[in-house]
Parts: C-alpha cells; sequence; structure tokens
C-alpha cells in the first residue's frame, strides 16, 4: 500500500476506469484510501480493476453505463448518489482528415467526451457544494490547446471541457468545491495507434510519452486536499510540448 492515505474517507468516481489513464487513476485512488467507483462498458475489466484496488487492500465497486447513451448515464447518476471526488476521465478520440468524419461519430464524440461529464456535474457539484466541499478533475488534452492535423472535432471537445472547467470553478468553488483540468499530451494507454502516440512523444521536450501512473499522480493530487488552493487550473502534463 502507498504510504499516502490523503484520501482516506473519501470516495470517488473515476469514468472510464476499465483501461489506460482511468485504470492506473482508479488504482491510485485506491492506495491513496479512496472508496472508489469503478466506471466502465465491460463487467470483465471493471471488476478486474475492483480486485486489484481490493487485493492492496482498498475499497472498490464497479458500475456499468454507455455514457453515451442518456438513460444509462441517469442510472449511473442514480447508482452513484454522492461522491466526493469525480473524476471525468471517460471518452474517446478520433483523428483523420475533417472531410472523412460522418455525423454520428461526429455526435458520439461530443455525447461522450463532452454531454456526460457536463450532467455528471451537474448531478454531482451541487451536492458537493451542499456539504461544503469536493474535488472534480477533468480530463482534457494537449489537442485541446494546439493545433494538430486531424483533431479539430476530438481537440474541440477537449478545448470545450477545459473551459467548462474555468466556469465550474467560477460556480462552485466559492461553496468549496475545487474543479481542475489536466491536459495530457500523448499517453501509452493501449488505446490510440501506437505509431501515433510515439510520433507525437517524439515531439515533446522529454522527448517520449507519457505513462498512465503519471498522469495518474497528478490527478491523485489534484484531487488531494494537497491541491487545497488550486481551483480552476488547466494543468499542462504534456511532456512541455506546449511550453515551447
Amino acid at each position: 500500500m502507498s504510504g499516502q492515505r490523503d484520501l482516506e474517507g473519501l470516495s470517488a468516481l473515476v469514468t472510464g476506469a476499465t483501461s489506460g489513464i482511468g485504470k492506473a487513476v482508479a488504482e491510485e485512488l485506491g492506495r491513496r484510501g479512496a472508496e472508489v467507483i469503478v466506471h466502465g462498458r465491460d463487467a470483465t475489466r471493471g471488476e478486474a480493476v475492483v480486485d486489484a484496488i481490493t487485493t492492496e487492500g482498498g475499497r472498490a465497486r464497479f458500475v456499468a453505463a454507455d455514457l453515451s447513451d442518456p438513460a444509462q448515464l441517469d442510472d449511473l447518476i442514480e447508482q452513484v448518489g454522492a461522491v466526493d471526488v469525480l473524476v471525468n476521465n471517460a471518452g474517446f478520440s478520433w483523428f483523420g482528415p475533417t472531410a472523412t468524419l460522418d455525423v454520428a461519430t461526429f455526435d458520439r464524440l461530443f455525447a461522450a467526451n463532452v454531454r456526460a461529464p457536463y450532467f455528471l456535474v451537474a448531478a454531482l457539484a451541487p451536492k458537493m457544494a451542499a456539504r461544503g466541499s469536493g474535488s472534480i478533475v477533468n480530463l482534457s488534452s494537449m489537442a485541446g490547446q494546439i493545433g494538430l492535423a486531424g483533431s479539430a472535432a476530438y481537440g474541440a471537445t477537449k478545448s470545450t471541457l477545459a473551459s467548462m472547467t474555468r466556469s465550474w470553478a467560477a460556480e462552485f468553488s466559492p461553496a468549496g468545491v475545487r474543479v481542475n483540468a489536466i491536459a495530457p499530451g500523448p499517453v501509452v494507454t493501449g488505446g490510440a495507434a501506437p505509431d501515433r502516440i510515439e510520433a507525437l512523444g517524439a515531439t515533446t521536450i522529454l522527448a517520449r510519452a507519457a505513462q498512465p501512473s503519471e498522469i495518474a499522480e497528478v490527478i491523485a493530487f489534484l484531487a488531494s486536499p494537497k491541491a487545497s488552493y488550486v481551483t480552476g487550473a488547466v494543468i499542462a502534463a504534456d511532456g512541455g510540448r506546449t511550453a515551447v
């Protein structure tokens, strides 16, 4: 178990927690003492994450939902009830020539990456505010901060999430709810094409892509009381790509 137990007694919902960054975040929050609600669409992978957390002495449960489906999103909200920490990680990426993106994929992209986080915050943030405390961390992206050929739609979803982060901080932080975003650069998750991630990693100052655990550490900090004076921020964890 981690020596840091700075989330002891808190509950956390991590969306898209069955693989990649979300999985690493769920496991890290569990190590730090949080009771983790592991969200995903695949029950087998979800239970594997729960097992990994409980094996280390943590507490976790799995809730399934396709967040691009409003009915399933509502069901997730009902099952969750209230949490102390919300990590809006779920979503997917799409890269390619603008003219090749079809309407159905465009709508699904915005439903998963923008609409779902919006309504999760709409449901859970007021409950946090009523208690006078809480932390929300949204997964933006380097793609929402700079121009990348082929990422117009995906980058727009992540730029929108960064904008909503600032607005939510203005709305909820006076009541004690901190709202921040992290904008990762290329991350080796197994979800995106490895050659694309490797090529993007080579463009960063550190000349490599990140591992999911490196992003999870930053998210765990933002979720914790150690970040008590941080709100409305979009933290770059991109190997310095947007710094130069």
